[in-house]
């Protein structure tokens, strides 16, 4: 599904470049919920905004759904994003003209294909998600959880290949970070949705299926969940503290 191989990004201040990706290989397969995490600095924004086609890199290959991101022009780039990616934003992007459910419909509306399948998919996201109640809101009618799980459904509406998502509980309260990141749980036995989820969040995290721990632009470990989430949450934080010791 989502492959990385040999990433390398820096960027150029003046006379001065400084590396932020050194050279970071990994994969994503198909219905798996994998998390990124590690410092301020570690590259983990960068490594998103590579993916998300927003920001070119240096050196090696990101390939999703088979297709490789190098190389291609920008109007295949915006293809890419509108029709293969999703995007699940810290700060929700809703738009508070639109109800919620004119919010999950706004992908296919972009592209004019909002037909009978668009809107029973949107029906069905908002019972996965259990925002069936507020479809006919706004956005300044509902919680920041309410909002994030209509972001995620928004996400969905174009079956993408991948979900993105950028500290998606960053701005929630831990009630509401637990409803948001169980929906994501929710879409990947529902829909067999991927998601790769940059998060600060132990707690977040700890719901992934693989935590990857990024330190200086390189991968420090890769944590796989082999049994419960909270014993997963305390193998995450033994680690985290390992790495912030070396």
């Amino acid at each position: 599904m989502l492959y990385v191989k040999d990433l390398h990004k820096s960027y150029e201040v003046g006379k001065n470049k400084y590396p932020v990706l050194k050279g970071v290989d990994f994969h994503v397969e198909q219905g798996e919920f994998v998390a990124v995490m590690g410092p301020s600095g570690s590259g983990k924004t960068t490594l998103l905004n590579c993916i998300s086609c927003y920001i070119p890199f240096d050196k090696g290959s990101i390939t999703v759904g088979g297709v490789k991101l190098a190389g291609q022009n920008e109007e295949t780039l915006a293809k890419i994003r509108n029709t293969k990616l999703g995007f699940v934003f810290q700060d929700f992007m809703l738009l508070d003209g639109l109800t919620i459910r004119e919010n999950i419909l706004v992908p296919r509306i972009v592209q004019g294909e909002v037909g009978q399948d668009a809107e029973q998919l949107a029906d069905k996201l908002a019972s996965i998600f259990g925002i069936e109640h507020i479809l006919n809101k706004y956005p300044a009618e509902i919680s920041g959880g309410e909002k994030q799980r209509a972001a995620v459904a928004r996400s969905l509406i174009n079956n993408p290949l991948i979900i993105l998502a950028d500290e998606p509980t960053g701005n929630l309260d831990s009630k509401s970070s637990r409803a948001v990141i169980e929906s994501f749980g929710n879409a990947k036995v529902e829909m067999n949705a991927t998601i790769f989820m940059v998060t600060h969040d132990s707690f977040a995290a700890s719901f992934c299926d693989r935590v990857i721990l990024l330190k200086d632009g390189t991968i420090y470990c890769q944590l796989e969940k082999k049994g419960g989430r909270s014993a997963f949450q305390d193998e995450l934080l033994d680690v985290i503290k390992e790495m912030s010791t070396r």
